[in-house]
Parts: structure tokens; sequence; C-alpha cells
């Protein structure tokens, strides 16, 4: 049987990492499921070592990055990949370790694609101001236009690396662990655990709580609505001077607490406006979690009015009219509505099937079809 050898390369994995490790993890266990799949992860770690499949490459801690590593040397992911010998490499960040991957190209002749998680260019800006702007979009430009194919996780992520002169640049939207995320996870005993009765109207934000997650805008809306809504903050970095309606779980949770708490609450709400994807959004629909948040960044693809509300981004006003709007429009039913379309169109499966149509395109094999595992 020919085995296709697929390996990933990143820096954006550690213990409290967010989206790039969700994904990976979600794409790890089915690939390695699959016959005629071999999928290798290479990830930053104190020592060389590797267990099933999963490869640590000596890498320092990044100070204060909670538990992130950032490579500095390249010839260690060279020699790795290398040794490896994958029939295909797929880049999950813009660093060194993206490098190594078209380093590797040179000696193995593989195609790599390249996955452009994060807006490197607005992260940069937010930190540093817009100085750097035109040097880190020309770095984007170059590196992206080196790699055989691209994927973008969003519509809004796929136009902005075509402006910056990407071609070939593919929407690979991400998925959601449909079991994980599930209705089924509500607990009624979370009202009683935060003090609150069971009458009150429970929102939740579940993330870090960083600047571009606008958490003002969430207090502020709390403030409008007032003692009957009750607001739960969950991740780390989180506020610690918030009104009395808000309550502050202030470390990383685990995906089954978070499960817990977003199934238990009545509606998620997000004020971020800079976001690429927005994978809480999909675990909150999972949950059967209908979702308030902002017309900016990828929110727009993913949720509808079937699934929740849009509002305007920075306006704490708009948005707490949004939220009295889907009780009167009834959470019930749109939370029923939320979990159907992510069963639909965002279970990790037909994720997983998108990926393969591109790898097997950029490795010119014919289309097959699979039963999922």
């Amino acid at each position: 049987m020919l085995i296709v050898h697929i390996a990933d390369i990143t820096m954006f994995y550690a213990p409290a990492s967010g989206g790039v490790r969700t994904y990976l993890d979600a794409k790890h266990h089915r690939l390695d499921a699959m016959p005629g799949v071999r999928h290798s992860l290479l990830i930053p770690g104190p020592s060389a070592r590797d267990a099933n499949g999963i490869y640590q490459v000596p890498a320092p801690p990044l100070p204060f990055g909670k538990g992130y590593r950032f490579p500095v040397r390249l010839t260690p992911w060279c020699n790795e990949l290398r040794r490896l010998k994958p029939d295909l490499i797929e880049v999950g960040d813009p660093y060194l370790t993206a490098w190594a991957a078209l380093e590797a190209r040179r000696k193995l002749d593989v195609p790599v694609i390249g996955f452009y998680h994060s807006d490197l260019p607005l992260l940069v800006s937010n930190r540093m101001g817009n100085w750097f702007t035109p040097n880190v979009e020309a770095y984007v430009s170059k590196l992206y236009g080196n790699f055989d194919r691209v994927l973008a996780p969003s519509q809004v992520m796929a136009d902005k690396l075509r402006r910056l002169g990407v071609r070939d640049v593919h929407v690979q939207p991400l998925g959601v662990d449909l079991n994980t995320f599930h209705p089924d996870r509500r607990d009624p005993h979370l009202r009683a655990q935060l003090g609150l009765p069971d009458t009150t109207r429970l929102l939740v934000f579940a993330g870090r709580g960083s600047r571009e997650k606008n958490l003002p805008v969430l207090l502020e809306c709390m403030g409008h609505l007032g003692r009957h809504y009750h607001l739960l903050l969950v991740g780390s970095n989180m506020p610690t001077n918030v009104p009395d309606n808000v309550s502050v779980i202030d470390h990383f949770c685990p995906a089954d607490e978070v499960a817990r708490l977003l199934a238990s609450a009545d509606l998620l709400l997000h004020a971020g406006d800079q976001e690429t994807f927005g994978l809480v959004i999909l675990e909150a629909m999972a949950s059967a979690t209908p979702v308030v948040a902002v017309r900016a960044g990828a929110f727009g693809e993913i949720v509808n009015d079937q699934c929740g509300r849009l509002c305007q981004a920075n306006d704490s006003q708009a948005m707490a009219g949004a939220v009295r709007e889907i009780f009167e429009a009834g959470v019930r039913p749109l939370g029923a509505q939320a979990r159907r379309h992510v069963e639909q169109h965002y279970s990790w499966d037909s994720v997983v099937d998108g990926l393969l149509l591109h790898y097997q395109a950029v490795l010119g094999l014919s289309p097959q079809v699979r039963a999922h595992a």
C-alpha cells in the first residue's frame, strides 16, 4: 500500500495553547487512524524526543510565554525533517520553522503548504505601532509567496494575503470537536456554584484576556444589561476590577471544563474585532449556545441569524441590544439551530476531508474518497 507521509511543523504548540494546537491535535488523531497515511508533528520542546508521531525539537522557553518555546536554530529542525523524509510539509507559523520547511523542500524536493493562522502585520501593529507594518507586510508577502499552496482559515484572511500579492490562497475553515462540545455537557448546578438565582440570564466569554479581545466592551455591556444578566469570564489574564454582575475564572481551563461552562450558559459574548477565525464561537454553537459577536474579522462568516446576532464593533450599547434580542427570539431554538449548523459544516472530519483535497492537489494525486475513522 502506498503510504503518504505528511509532516506538520510549528512553534505554536504549548500546554495552554489555543486554536493551532486544537487544529493540529484533531488532525493528528484523524490522519493517524487513516490507512495509507502517516502523520508526523514537529513541535518545540525542552529536549529531543518523540512519541506517537509527535517529535520534539529542542528550543528555549519564551520569557513570560506561558509554556511557548521560540526556536532560534534552523539546523535541528532541518535535520529532523530530512531524517523523517515526509512527502509533504505543512507550516503552522511564520517564524523560523517556516524557513526550516522551505530549506527541507530544497533538500527533499517535496511540496510545502503554509497555513496562515495568525495575522502577523496586525499582531505587530497592535504591540509596536504602525511604523513596522510595511516591513512586516513585505515579510509575509515574501514568505508565503514561497509556498506551493497557502491555506487561510477565513475569507477575510485569504483576502488580506491576496492584497499582499500572495497567490494560490485557499480558504480552509477549522472545525470543532462535536463530542467534547455538546449540549449534554450542561451543568444545572453552575448558577448555584456562582451564587446566582436560577432565573439569572447567564452569559459567558472564554479565551485569553488579551487587548484585541476588547473585554472592556463586554464589561460596559453588562452595565447596560443590569443585574438580571450575569457574565462569566473564563481564561488567563482576565480583568480583576469588574462589575457586580461579572464573575471571573482567571486561569486556563482544559477543554472539558470549557465545554461544561459553555453548555451551561445561555449565550456566548465576543467583542474581539480582529479574529482570524473564532474557534470558541464554534465551540459555543456546538454546545447549543447561541452567540452575540461583533460584525468584524471572520465572525460574519460563521455567525448567522439562525445561530445568534452580530452587532457593531466597539459599541457596548449595540451589544446589549443584541443580547436582549436573542432572549426575545428564544435562546433554546437558536441554540438548537446553532448545533445543527456546526454539525453540517464544521466537524473535524469534514475539515480533514478538505485538507486531504489540498494535499492531493499539491502532490498530484487523484482525490480519494474515504470513510471517516
